[in-house]
Parts: C-alpha cells; sequence; structure tokens
C-alpha cells in the first residue's frame, strides 16, 4: 500500500504538503493541491484518519443538532449543510431531539461533548448558557440558524420584520380584512419566531389603521394538514371571514389554499395567500412567499463554521456573538391579487 511518501515523491512536494493538501487546509496552493490529489489517486492513496486527528486534534466531523428531520425547512437545510461540508473534506453527525428534554440532555451533555466531532451547528435549537458553556469549555465552536444566541455565533433572519413585509404586501393590494395563521407554542420552542411573524403581522395592521379581528387569529402546527383545519373553519365563517391570509409557513399556506378550494372558494379571486419560506412546491401552487433561501442558509452557515474552525486564535475567542442577519426577499406568484369589488 502506498504511503504519504511516495504520494510525495510523485508529486514532487515534501510530506508535509501532502498532509496539508489532502487536510484541506487553506495554506497550500490551489496548484500542488491538484498535483498532490493527482499522485494520491494515481497511488491509491487514502489518508489516515486517526493519524491527522492524532496530530491536529481534530476529526473533520461537525455535530449538527435538530428537532426534526422530517420537515421540509430542516431537510433542506441539513442537506446544503452536509454538501457544503463534504465539499471541504468534513463529515456530519446529526443529532435529532424529537425525543424530548431527557434526549437533548444526552446530547449537549455527552453526545457533543465527546472529541469526535469538532464543532456544531444548531437548526431552531437555542442552547443555553449552560450548554453553551460546556461547549466552550471544550473548544467547539457553535452556529446557530434560525435566530440569535447570546454569547455565539448565529445566522437568522429578521422574523419580525418577514411577517410584516408579507401582510405589507396584502395591504398594498387593497387588503382590509387580512388574517394570520401563526405556528403554535408546541411547534416553536425555541426563537418564538411564530410570535415574531405575528408581532410583524399586528404591527403593519395596526400602521394602517385596520383591525385584527380575534377568530382572524388561528394557530397551527406549521404543517399543511394543522392549517387546513384551521383556515377551514376561519373562511366559512360568513360573518367574519377575511380576504386574505398571512401564513406563518408555505405549508400553512398550502393548507389555508386547500381549505378554500374545498369551500368552493378562488384564490386568488375571493381569498388571497402568502406564506413563508420558498418551499421547494410553492411555485407548483403558485403561493405568494418570503423567500428566505434555505439551502443557502445552511450552506453559509457551514462555511462560516470552517472558517472558523480555520482560524488559528480560535482558542482565545471560541465562541463569541456574532450575528448574521439573512436577507429576506418577496416572491409574487399567483396567489395573491387585489380583492373583488366590494369585499374589502
Amino acid at each position: 500500500m502506498a504511503g504519504i511518501e511516495d504520494v510525495a515523491r510523485l508529486a514532487g512536494v515534501s510530506t508535509a504538503t501532502v498532509s496539508r493538501a489532502l487536510s484541506g487546509k487553506d495554506v497550500v496552493s490551489e496548484k500542488a493541491r491538484q498535483k498532490v490529489e493527482e499522485a494520491a489517486r494515481e497511488l491509491g492513496y487514502i489518508a489516515s484518519h486517526s493519524a491527522y486527528t492524532l496530530a491536529t486534534g481534530r476529526n473533520r466531523n461537525i455535530g449538527v443538532v435538530m428537532p426534526y428531520v422530517d420537515r421540509w425547512f430542516f431537510s433542506s437545510a441539513l442537506e446544503a449543510i452536509e454538501s457544503t461540508l463534504i465539499e471541504h473534506g468534513y463529515d456530519l453527525t446529526l443529532y435529532n431531539m424529537s425525543g424530548g428534554a431527557e434526549q437533548r440532555k444526552k446530547i449537549f451533555t455527552d453526545f457533543l461533548l465527546r472529541k469526535r466531532v469538532d464543532a456544531v451547528i444548531t437548526l431552531a435549537v437555542h442552547p443555553d448558557e449552560e450548554e453553551l458553556a460546556q461547549l466552550d469549555k471544550m473548544k467547539k465552536p457553535i452556529i446557530a440558524i434560525g435566530g440569535q444566541v447570546h454569547g455565539a455565533r448565529s445566522l437568522s433572519m429578521n422574523d419580525h420584520d418577514a411577517g410584516k413585509l408579507a401582510t405589507e404586501h396584502l395591504l398594498s393590494l387593497g387588503h382590509t380584512r387580512v388574517a394570520n395563521i401563526s405556528g403554535s407554542i408546541n411547534s416553536d420552542r425555541e426563537f418564538n419566531q411564530a410570535d415574531k411573524r405575528r408581532e410583524g403581522y399586528l404591527e403593519a395592521m395596526h400602521e394602517a389603521g385596520l383591525e385584527t379581528r380575534k377568530n382572524w387569529l388561528v394557530d397551527a402546527d406549521y404543517t399543511a394538514q394543522g392549517a387546513y383545519k384551521v383556515a377551514k373553519q376561519m373562511l366559512g365563517d360568513p360573518k367574519n371571514s377575511p380576504t386574505a391570509i398571512f401564513a406563518n409557513s408555505d405549508e400553512m399556506g398550502f393548507g389555508a389554499m386547500m381549505a378554500a378550494k374545498d369551500l368552493g372558494l378562488r384564490v386568488p379571486e375571493d381569498i388571497s395567500v402568502i406564506g413563508i419560506d420558498n418551499h421547494d412546491m410553492a411555485e407548483l401552487f403558485g403561493l405568494t412567499t418570503i423567500d428566505q433561501n434555505v439551502r443557502a442558509q445552511g450552506a453559509e452557515a457551514a462555511r462560516l463554521l470552517i472558517s472558523v474552525l480555520s482560524d488559528p486564535t480560535l482558542d482565545t475567542h471560541v465562541n463569541v456573538e456574532e450575528d448574521v442577519e439573512w436577507p429576506v426577499s418577496l416572491l409574487i406568484r399567483s396567489s395573491t391579487a387585489r380583492p373583488a369589488v366590494g369585499a374589502r
């Protein structure tokens, strides 16, 4: 079996350069990296992971913590994180917190503190002070996606502004009877995204001098099924039905659109609907949405963490508070339009 010396000899570089090139470190020139990789392929050489770990104290493995694996937002972000990590020579270990508080405790107090992960990415999971202190003590940097974390790096959109923008779009079309389907407390436990998006809705309605009726403020569970149930009740009320719905997620927007269809209402002629996410199915549904480019968020978080791990001064500032606000944009499709004459 070929060794590192054989690769170095064929590539015409030192063994140190081979080690750096195959570990993915940026201090090696692109020309040297290509020569090393070509030589390694020709000789069938595979770098020893255990040797790399002994030499550097690193595992080139990132722990990803998330509350769900079967929902679009999380699976999409995870796909982009994994792709970016692989591109940079890192492995990924997934920790799913669907088991509740006890499982979370094991993840943060045991699994993440073992030496097999170099750093952590959390998706819609807010590490508390104790969890963050433990990671900091073990020199494991963390980046949170979904909300700001005091004392750590984070990447998230402004949920308040996203909710306000969605509502303002409906108001700009002339709607005055605008409802909001928000996330329930049980489905949004970490960063209060549901409350922030509703606050944006309420602020937009208040600034426009419009009332918000109690039965226009309903909660679901971020699923199409949950939103279908509450939207059908709301839209079926002949005295209090709105002409437009802002749903806190695209999946809930889909549910609202299906409820309207089952009641014989046309979208957007009778009811306009807007969501947040830009779900893969949003274009098929024709759903107007606030695009937060979930996959790009995941990829950027992974790149930021790799950059942190590459910092030679990392030990002096493992976790510092750095908040990156993710930009969003309004994507107008066929689910929103001006209200019918006399229906405002």
